[in-house]
């Protein structure tokens, strides 16, 4: 799983990124946002952003 083009905006206070899930030899891009201040913990924001692209994945 990858994390590309993570990004803070203020206006949506969230952290946006597109998340790179590889299943079946293909990779598939899912965009992902998390809201939180900017201060939020990095390693939580990467979590967060994981679990809602697996969510994704799954559906």
């Amino acid at each position: 799983m990858n994390i590309k083009n993570l990004r803070y905006s203020a206006k949506e206070q969230a952290f946006m990124a597109s998340v790179d899930i590889e299943r079946f030899g293909r990779t598939f891009r899912y965009p992902c946002a998390v809201h939180g201040p900017q201060s939020m913990d990095p390693a939580a924001v990467v979590d967060r952003l994981r679990y809602k692209a697996l969510q994704m994945s799954d559906s």
